[in-house]
């Protein structure tokens, strides 16, 4: 534009430099397809923004619960673990007061006098048992040599010393 000017101009002794338009004014038809298109580019732009910060929420809520349950389950786990491990240390300290129990019975059993010892508890529980069985049930079972007490005893006691 501006050399076709210069062109023109140039039989008058101007030189045209540059060529500026001040005032524009479109028939309204245009101006107004010009700002449907600026108003439909701005409604595109904030539906894609909108859906943009949808997906983004959707995305930080998966990862935020996906993390939780990642959390909660380690959790859990930990608890198992940590409960596994006290039952077991309950498990040995159970078994090594019963086997220390067992060797100071066999001490005891072994030292002077362990035997009768061993006789008389026997008798007791003999005794104590005969006693609730007479308690609890309506129908009495009476061994055939119940006079003989002594004799059952003594029975008992060379079980002991058989397996002994």
């Amino acid at each position: 534009m501006v050399e076709a000017l210069d062109q023109a101009a140039a039989n008058w002794g101007v030189k045209v430099l540059r060529y500026e338009i001040k005032d524009l004014t479109p028939p309204k038809e245009i101006l107004h397809a010009m700002q449907a298109q600026i108003t439909a580019e701005r409604e595109k732009r904030a539906v894609i923004a909108a859906s943009e910060g949808t997906k983004q929420q959707a995305i930080n809520i998966a990862v935020g619960q996906r993390e939780a349950a990642i959390a909660q389950s380690e959790g859990v786990k930990q608890s198992e673990i940590n409960t596994a491990q006290g039952q077991a240390q309950a498990i040995l300290a159970i078994a090594e007061a019963n086997a220390k129990a067992i060797r100071q019975v066999a001490e005891a059993i072994a030292s002077p006098g362990g035997m009768n010892a061993v006789n008389l508890k026997v008798a007791e529980q003999y005794v104590a048992a005969f006693g609730n069985l007479a308690k609890t049930n309506n129908t009495l079972i009476v061994p055939s040599n119940l006079a003989d007490l002594g004799t059952l005893v003594t029975a008992a006691t060379t079980m002991f010393k058989a397996q002994g």
